[in-house]
This record gives C-alpha cells, sequence and structure tokens, in this order.
C-alpha cells in the first residue's frame, strides 16, 4: 500500500485543493509554502501535518459539512488547519481577531462551529464551542497522521469567507473547490511559478482564503508579514526573504514609501507590484512604479467574486490610476441599469460580473444571495461605475456612497481621483454630508501635504472646475492629521459618515 493510499484516496480522487496539495507535496516537498520572518513550512511538511491536525479535529468530532472557524492573524498555523478541515469534508471560516466579540459570537453561533480556533490573547467565546489555542497546534500536527479520509468532491464547500460589514451584519460567502480551481484559472500576471508572493491583507480575506488552489498549483512560496503590520519590518522581510510579488493596499504602499527603511532596501528581486481593493491616488502607480523598479497592476474583487478586472502590466500609467483595468480571463463584466440592462460604453451603472468563479451564495441566507446573484449566474457587486470602449473599468464607488446634491447624483470616487492630484493634497476621501437645502452635499477629509502653504475649501473648488460639474465640488472641508482605516486598511467611510452627520447637526445648532 502506498502511503497516499494510506491516509486516504484525498490524492486523485477528484479535483480538490487538498488532492491538489497532496500531488504538489509530493512532487516539491522542500520547496518553502509559507515564510514568516524565523520560520517556513515546506509543501511536505504542509501535507503531513495537515494530515495531522485532520486527526486531531477528526477526534474532536469535526466531519463532512462542519464548520471549523479560525479566529486567527496570517500565520503557518492558518493554512495547517484549512488543509485539515477540508479533508474532512468541513469548510473552514476565518474571523478576523480585529472583530469585536459580539461579531465573532454572532459567526460562530450561525455557522454552528465545531471547533474555533483562537490566537492565544483572544477571549474564549461566549458560545458553546470547543476551543482550540493556537499554541497548542504545533504539537498536534506532529502527531499521527490520519487514516481513512473520507472522499470529498470538487464541489463540495470549503470555504466561508465574511464581508466587511460595513453597512448591515456581515454575509458569508460560499466558495467550493470547483471555485477555487476556477480562480486559478483565471490566475493574473501576479502569480507566476515558484514566485515569493507577498500576503499583506490578513488570511481570513477572499484575497487568500479563495486564491489557494492559485498558490498550490504555481507552488508559490507565500510571504507572511508580522502582525501587527509595520512598514519598516515589512521592507525588511521583503528585502530577507527575496519577495518576487509585492502585494498592499494603497495606505501599505504609502506607509512603505514614507518610511526612512525605504531608502535601504534591497527590492531588486521584485518582479512586479499590485495593488487595488480601494481608490488608488494618481500619483501612487507612478510612484510605485519608479520607486520600485518593476511593473506595477491595479486589480479589483470582491468577496463574493474573488475574480473582476485587473490593469495590463504593460497599461500607461494613466489607465492604472484612472481605472480597475478589464475583465480578468474567463469572466464577463458589464455596467447596468437598474433593472439590469445593458449600458453603452461611458454610461454610468452598477458594476455586474459572471463567472465560474463567483460564490455559490451566502451562508444560509437565499434572501440576500437573491439579492446579489441571479438565476443566470450575474453577480451585482454593489460598486457603480463605467466601461470606456476598451472594456476598461473606472469605478464610482458604492452605491451607498453616491450622494444627490440638489437633483444631481455624485460619485465620491470621481472626485477624489481629481483632487488627489492637488498638490497640497497627500490624502482625501469625500462622504455625504446632510444639508437642509440640498439634501446632501459633500465633505471632504483631507491629510495636507507637508510643506505646502494651508489648504482652503476654496482651493478644492478651484481645482476641481476644469475638469468637473460645479456641482461635484466639495462643500466642506476637514482638515485631518490621518484617514481612519477598516480592518482590511481600506478608508473608512463609516467613521468619516459619522463625523459629517455630527458636523451638519453643529451647523443646524449654530444656525439656529
Amino acid at each position: 500500500m502506498t502511503e497516499a493510499e494510506r491516509v486516504g484516496r484525498v490524492p486523485g480522487s477528484s479535483r480538490t485543493t487538498a488532492g491538489l496539495l497532496r500531488r504538489v507535496a509530493a512532487e516539491y516537498p522542500g520547496h518553502d509554502a509559507y515564510v514568516e520572518a524565523d520560520r517556513a513550512l515546506t509543501y511536505g511538511e504542509w501535507d503531513q501535518a495537515a494530515d495531522a491536525m485532520a486527526q486531531c479535529f477528526r477526534q474532536l468530532g469535526v466531519g463532512r459539512g462542519d464548520v471549523v472557524a479560525l479566529t486567527l492573524p496570517s500565520c503557518i498555523e492558518y493554512p495547517v488547519c484549512y488543509q485539515a478541515a477540508m479533508r474532512l469534508g468541513a469548510l473552514t471560516t476565518g474571523i478576523n481577531p480585529r472583530m469585536g466579540r459580539r461579531e465573532v459570537d454572532s459567526i460562530l453561533g450561525r455557522t454552528r462551529a465545531r471547533i474555533a480556533v483562537l490566537d492565544d490573547d483572544l477571549p474564549a467565546p461566549e458560545s458553546d464551542v470547543t476551543t482550540l489555542r493556537r499554541s497548542d497546534l504545533p504539537a498536534m500536527w506532529n502527531g499521527e497522521r490520519a487514516v481513512g479520509l473520507p472522499e470529498i468532491d470538487e464541489g463540495d464547500p470549503v470555504a466561508i469567507v465574511w464581508t466587511s460589514g460595513t453597512t448591515g451584519g456581515p454575509k458569508g460567502a460560499v466558495f467550493t473547490h470547483r471555485q477555487l480551481e476556477a480562480v486559478a484559472a483565471s490566475a493574473s500576471a501576479l502569480s507566476s511559478r515558484f514566485d515569493r508572493k507577498l500576503s499583506p491583507t490578513p488570511f481570513t480575506h477572499i484575497g487568500y482564503m479563495v486564491h489557494l488552489w492559485e498558490e498550490i498549483e504555481k507552488v508559490i512560496a507565500v510571504v507572511i508579514p508580522p502582525t501587527p503590520w509595520k512598514a519598516a519590518a515589512v521592507l525588511a522581510l521583503m528585502e530577507r526573504k527575496r519577495v518576487t510579488v509585492g502585494q498592499g493596499m494603497a495606505a501599505h504602499w504609502r506607509l512603505m514609501f514614507d518610511s526612512p527603511a525605504f531608502a535601504k532596501v534591497d527590492l531588486s528581486a521584485l518582479r512586479i507590484a499590485g495593488t487595488g481593493g480601494s481608490s488608488i491616488p494618481p500619483g501612487l502607480v507612478v510612484e510605485m512604479r519608479d520607486r520600485l523598479g518593476c511593473p506595477v497592476v491595479v486589480g479589483y474583487a470582491s468577496t463574493e467574486s474573488a475574480i473582476v478586472s485587473e490593469t495590463d502590466p504593460g497599461d500607461p500609467p494613466g489607465l492604472l490610476h484612472s481605472t480597475v483595468g478589464r475583465a480578468r480571463a474567463n469572466v464577463e463584466l458589464v455596467v447596468t441599469d437598474d433593472d439590469g440592462r445593458p449600458l453603452p460604453p461611458g454610461r454610468e451603472g452598477w458594476v455586474r460580473c459572471r463567472s465560474a468563479g463567483v460564490m455559490s451564495g451566502y451562508w444560509e441566507d437565499q434572501k440576500r444571495t437573491a439579492s446579489v446573484l441571479d438565476n443566470d449566474g450575474w453577480l451585482t457587486i454593489g460598486d457603480l461605475g463605467r466601461l470606456d470602449a476598451g472594456g476598461n473599468l473606472t469605478l464610482l464607488g458604492r452605491g451607498g456612497e453616491m450622494y444627490i446634491r440638489g437633483g444631481y447624483n455624485v460619485y465620491p470616487a470621481e472626485v477624489e481621483r481629481t483632487l488627489a492630484l492637488h498638490p497640497a493634497v497627500a490624502q482625501i476621501a469625500i462622504v455625504a454630508q446632510p444639508d437642509r437645502v440640498l439634501g446632501e452635499i459633500g465633505r471632504a477629509f483631507v491629510v495636507p501635504e507637508p510643506g505646502r502653504p494651508a489648504l482652503t475649501l476654496e482651493d478644492l473648488r478651484a481645482w476641481c472646475r476644469d475638469d468637473l460639474a460645479d456641482y461635484k465640488a466639495p462643500d466642506r472641508l476637514e482638515l485631518v492629521d490621518e484617514l481612519p482605516l477598516t480592518r482590511m486598511a481600506k478608508i473608512d467611510k463609516t467613521d468619516l459618515a459619522a463625523r459629517a452627520a455630527a458636523a451638519a447637526q453643529a451647523e443646524e445648532r449654530q444656525r439656529q
């Protein structure tokens, strides 16, 4: 009996993520799969550890269809548990450790998680769930490997990925092995065989949970930044581990470029860099290309669809800062009106996509699934945008961010792109502020560029005049030292909207 037969028919039994790891581990056992600052996990070690962890999970009652919840930072323990769960036919749900206790307990209750794996310093959940601690895990995966693993199928659900929950409660997007394979089939320029790829977002995020097949298939070494994220430490790690693919939100790159450590670091191993996930300041992509010395791509995706669009490495800078590129391979992308009818190039509407990488639906929530995913497989992402004649998508912001000023629609992202070019603006975010006359007006929160003359509201409005209609210019200006960020390093517009509402109330009191 071969070793593969002894531990179960995961390898080759069907096209599953677990079977894929088994095959890659057999061919490249000594190749790095995960790299941290002071330790690493090879593909061979990952495969063996996942089998041993599966045995422990099974002894704790985990079986087909059960949910294993991981409330862990990005770390080597995370993929070991993820693979262990899928070998038993169980689903993994990642819970960002920065979530509040009530959010965590809600997810554990909604998924009826069989096991919760927590970082050592997190409080125990209030729900009745078997709990393991991160420090317990290494000893477990050095134990006896599971035998007689169940047959799993490519259509089995494998992951639940939660939305950020900035509007209403978080929703759990469910993905199968087949969908992870489809995401890999549309891999972009940011994935090449034997890359060493920086993974800046939490492993609980769609950027990791649903890209697992892609990384295993291409034998990629995932380089894990330290938690909490610090620019100098990340730069040192990129140099020491010879990272070939640099990735990060706009805020990550800004912090790295502003760090004194950047001038001293050797990033010559980089072959490409990527950014996305939020509005990109126009000058940033040029700065990335010039200071990193490699091509730059800008991508766009959502929790419900890990693949939507991306620019090409050879695209000009103007296209990179004004669009999020064209539809990825095997993805259909349209902009539609409120009734779902496709709009011609240049018209503003709802961004919709269709691909084999779109989620199956929200976890046990048919109503909210039906509100975004139709019977033909078209996903309404919730963003507003427009396509140009070349198929490039310009995002205008979330549907909830658009506001109506005196009867005219204003898209904050469009105004932000224009004002970000102002020499005295380092960072900017615009949100709607209630107004007794116009209904809503724009309030601009600006981090000023150091060393520039004091910025005024008239400066911003004058800057808009050549490029935008006058009603799109902001009506209020608030200078701030920094912009608040969400757990995913995106600008927290929910926080800013609350500040704008409070400012409107203060103005009303003064008027009275």
